[in-house]
C-alpha cells in the first residue's frame, strides 16, 4: 500500500473529491473489517458496523491529522462502534426466537469454524495480524505499516498465532 498516495486521496476527499473515497475504501476496509469482526463475531453485524465506521470517519475527516496513520485511526473508530454495539446488545431482550438462525443456516453468513477458534484463543492483535496476512492477503510489511508496529513484531505475532492455532486444532482433532 502506498501510504503517500492514500494520504493524498484523503486530502482530496476532504477537499471535496468524492471519487477519492473508492481508493480510500479499497485500501483500508480489510483491516477495519477484521478488527470489527474480532469484536462482534459475526459477518452481518461486522459489515453493518464497517459501514457505520466509514460514515463516521468521513464525516469527521477534518479531525484526522495528516501523515499519522489513517488505517489505525479508522480501526479505532470501528472498534469503538463495535464495542458500543456489544454493550447495546447486552441490554437488549430478544423477542425474536429465530434471531440467531443465521448461525445455523446459510453458509454465506457463517463464519468459518477456524475464525471462531482463532477469535477465542488469540489475543486481539494476533487475530488481526493473522486475518490480514492469511485471509486478506497483505504482506507483513503492509500489515506493519497499517498497524504501526515494527515488522519484526508483526512476524513474531503472526508465527505465535499460527502455533497457537495449530496446537488448538490438534487438540480438537481437526488437523
Amino acid at each position: 500500500m502506498d501510504k503517500d498516495k492514500l494520504e493524498r486521496k484523503i486530502a482530496d476527499f476532504a477537499a471535496g473529491d468524492k471519487k477519492a473515497f473508492d481508493y480510500i475504501y479499497g485500501h483500508t476496509y480489510k483491516p477495519a473489517y477484521f478488527a470489527i469482526l474480532y469484536i462482534v463475531k459475526n459477518k452481518p453485524d461486522a459489515e453493518d458496523i464497517l459501514h457505520d465506521t466509514y460514515i463516521r470517519a468521513l464525516k469527521a475527516i477534518s479531525t484526522y491529522e495528516p501523515n499519522t496513520n489513517f488505517t489505525a485511526w479508522l480501526i479505532k473508530i470501528g472498534k469503538n462502534l463495535a464495542l458500543n454495539f456489544i454493550e447495546r446488545k447486552k441490554r437488549e431482550i430478544s423477542t425474536d426466537f429465530d434471531a440467531d438462525a443465521w448461525k445455523y443456516g446459510s453458509h454465506e453468513t457463517d463464519t468459518p469454524f477456524i475464525f471462531d477458534i482463532a477469535a477465542k484463543i488469540l489475543a486481539e492483535d494476533e487475530y488481526e495480524i493473522l486475518m490480514l496476512c492469511h485471509v486478506a492477503g497483505y504482506k507483513r510489511r503492509e500489515v506493519s505499516a497499517m498497524l504501526g508496529m515494527p515488522i519484526g513484531t508483526v512476524t513474531w505475532k503472526n508465527n505465535e498465532a499460527l502455533k497457537k492455532l495449530r496446537k488448538e486444532l490438534e487438540k480438537e482433532g481437526r488437523q
